[in-house]
């Protein structure tokens, strides 16, 4: 059996300040939908989305983050935020927005694993 390598806590840090700005990003966006603000509902309904899944919507992604934030959580909610991602990037894909807006949730998607992939031997040996 592999013996696991500790990582050194200049990774460890750069992991966690990775993570934290993920989490700080996607709760701001949960906070807006909850609170069904005029920007979160507009851009919802914008991009197709009835205004009364907003709320909903708020609270996959606020529920999904809370688990990527809690250590023995992480790799659930890197799952989910990586799904909540994958649809961002169809939506704009479908809207024909510029490719900036699509290359930005594909950026944060791979913030979302490197955060942890940073810290955790195990993942990289898998990759």
């Amino acid at each position: 059996m592999e013996t696991l390598k500790k990582v050194s806590k200049g990774v460890l840090y750069t992991s966690y300040i990775l993570q934290g700005i993920v989490v700080l990003m996607f709760l701001m966006g949960a906070v807006n939908n909850l609170f069904q603000t005029e920007m979160a509902v507009e851009g919802a309904v914008e991009f197709g989305y009835p205004e009364d899944t907003v709320m909903y919507l708020g609270i996959i992604l606020f529920v999904s983050t809370v688990l990527y934030a809690i250590p023995k959580t992480t790799f659930i909610g890197a799952l989910l935020l990586t799904a909540w991602l994958g649809v961002a990037v169809a939506t704009h894909v479908i809207h024909n927005d510029p490719f900036t807006n699509i290359l930005l949730p594909i950026i944060f998607g791979i913030i979302v694993w490197v955060a942890i992939w940073l810290r955790s031997e195990k993942l990289r040996v898998l990759v």
